[in-house]
């Protein structure tokens, strides 16, 4: 029975590819969105979008994989090869912003973002998001896919470009903090970083609201 199970979840991610190509040679283009960072202590969320344009070859996406499956070395050069090949935008929010207006509405100006640098208007696009993320009403062309990053090649993409750079942020975060091991953990709420919170106090780089059941004070 797994068996049969792992093989009708080959099927349908083949199925999935292969109407991606059928919709980008018949008269759409297409976006893929997803999000990385939606759960740190710190640091932004990040927000990713990538183009495909009609009546282009998308199999260099073949054997692309959900970027929380891939070692920080193949996210890289996966980045690479994205940004070589396709039209792309990340759009980031402050931490500060997450406290403000809270993370869903943060995520959710992002992907606004990355669409309006995206899109060609007209609704031209198959917009094509992870998870209960959604474009803006006017983009009648949209579908959201449980675990979509795992399933559409162009959803891949989408979450490796967001979270390439959000890494690499928080990579350079750490360099202004070096105490908390940002660049171990990114920001999220691993032992070590609420050590290092206790020990060193809250920085502005953190999300306040995250930390208010841990931290009564906050409130």
């Amino acid at each position: 029975m797994k068996t049969e199970k792992s093989q009708s979840k080959n099927t349908n991610k083949t199925k999935n590819y292969s109407a991606l190509t059928r919709q980008c040679i018949t008269g759409y283009s297409i976006i893929g969105i997803d999000e990385a960072g939606r759960g740190p202590l710190a640091g932004p969320v990040s927000v990713g979008g990538v183009l495909a344009p009609q009546n282009m070859n998308t199999k260099i996406l073949k054997g692309i994989k959900d970027s929380k499956k891939l070692s920080e070395k193949k996210r890289e050069e996966w980045f690479e090869k994205i940004k070589d090949n396709f039209k792309y935008s990340v759009v980031m929010v402050s931490p500060q912003d997450v406290d403000r207006i809270g993370i869903s509405k943060s995520i959710q100006f992002a992907v606004n973002k990355v669409l309006d640098k995206l899109s060609m208007g007209k609704n031209k696009e198959l917009v094509l998001l992870d998870g209960f993320l959604k474009a803006p009403e006017h983009f009648n062309n949209q579908k959201s896919f449980i675990k979509g990053d795992e399933k559409i090649p162009l959803i891949s993409a989408a979450s490796i470009m967001a979270k390439v750079l959000r890494d690499r942020e928080m990579r350079r975060l750490h360099e202004v903090y070096p105490k908390y091991g940002l660049d171990r953990h990114k920001g999220y709420g691993t032992k070590a970083h609420f050590e290092a919170i206790e020990k060193y106090g809250i920085l502005e780089i953190h999300r306040r609201s995250y930390l208010k059941k841990r931290f009564p004070e906050l409130t």
